[in-house]
């Protein structure tokens, strides 16, 4: 016992307090803003590999967003990428940010499903899906439920089996040979169920979106309750989106 005293003296507590407060440390690239200033708008669309920038007005589209950050490197009077890591939402819209936008990104209460409140506030089981992943998403979901972010402490938790989950959480653009795998492992979940697309990849197929290879008619079908961008998404991106969707923030 005063081994264990020596160590929780010498690291501290590991596990964040707060994870809706604290600010992340060092080099992290959140939500992006977009001053008025004039540039060569044509240069700066063209910089970006997979078309998340446009033009009248300047904007970018966290869902093809890599997170580069070279945009900013080069126009840095332009372009800012902030530390808010509450970039999570329910609408495909809301991930654009557009010149001017200084707001935080939201969910919009009027998009939530009311049984998602009614009945996984209290307890939220989902099954990962892994559709082509690169595994950077995929590992960073599994940071989500490590001491420091310790997600399971508000009962959202990762499980094996669709059979046991509430929803699924898509990783990677959804290659062909995913398809059937993902619709497969979807209809396992019991009804209601809810769906999250995490990482670049997964929301618009990142720099791999005119691929032959990838097969997205899945997305088509359903309503999609939660897109959390990032190229990989960051544990504190996952938790706050889900957090907010359970209207637990």
């Amino acid at each position: 016992m005063i081994n264990n005293i020596k160590i929780l003296y010498h690291q501290g507590k590991q596990y964040i307090p707060d994870v809706t407060k604290v600010e992340v440390p060092g080099v992290f690239r959140g939500r992006p803003e977009i001053t008025n200033e004039i540039v060569d708008v044509n240069t700066l669309v063209e910089l970006c590999p997979t078309a998340a920038i446009a033009s009248n007005p300047v904007s970018i589209d966290l869902g093809k967003c890599t997170f580069c950050g070279e945009c900013a490197f080069k126009f840095p009077n332009k372009i800012a990428f902030t530390k808010d890591y509450k970039i999570s939402t329910n609408s495909r819209q809301g991930l654009i940010i557009k010149e001017g936008d200084v707001d935080p990104i939201t969910l919009n209460p009027d998009l939530i499903r009311k049984e998602i409140y009614s009945i996984f506030g209290g307890s939220l089981k989902l099954r990962q899906v892994s559709a082509g992943g690169d595994n950077s998403c995929e590992w960073e979901l599994n940071a989500c439920g490590n001491v420091n972010f310790d997600m399971g402490r508000f009962g959202i938790e990762f499980v094996a089996s669709p059979r046991h989950a509430d929803g699924i959480v898509i990783t990677g653009p959804i290659t062909e040979n995913m398809a059937e795998p993902l619709q497969i492992c979807y209809d396992a979940v019991p009804d209601p169920k809810l769906i999250i697309l995490a990482g670049t990849d997964a929301i618009s197929g990142g720099i791999f979106a005119d691929s032959p290879a990838l097969n997205r008619s899945f997305l088509n079908k359903y309503k999609i309750d939660l897109y959390v961008p990032g190229n990989p998404v960051h544990p504190l991106t996952f938790i706050n989106g889900v957090l907010e969707l359970l209207k637990r923030t």
